[in-house]
């Protein structure tokens, strides 16, 4: 994706977060596990890769209203409720 100079660091964080979101997923735990050799609470784990999958969803929503031809971050025209 080519974005104006002014988006790219959205794009560093979108590949960060993602390199993240990868991360969680690799090292979610089988179960299989006894308590006390855990490493991290499971729901930690799951309530961090809610949180990567919404920080995520922010970032590609902010780069879509931001792509070329559309309206630009603090244009509130697309939304009149504004």
């Amino acid at each position: 994706m080519n974005f104006p100079s002014h988006y790219e660091f959205l794009h560093a964080i979108e590949v960060n977060v993602r390199a993240e979101l990868a991360e969680a997923q690799a090292s979610r735990p089988d179960g299989t596990e006894p308590m006390d050799q855990w490493v991290f609470d499971p729901a930690d784990a799951e309530r961090e890769e809610v949180e990567l999958r919404s920080l995520l969803g922010a970032i590609v929503a902010v780069e879509d209203m931001a792509a070329p031809g559309t309206m630009e971050i603090g244009d509130h025209s697309a939304n009149p409720r504004r």
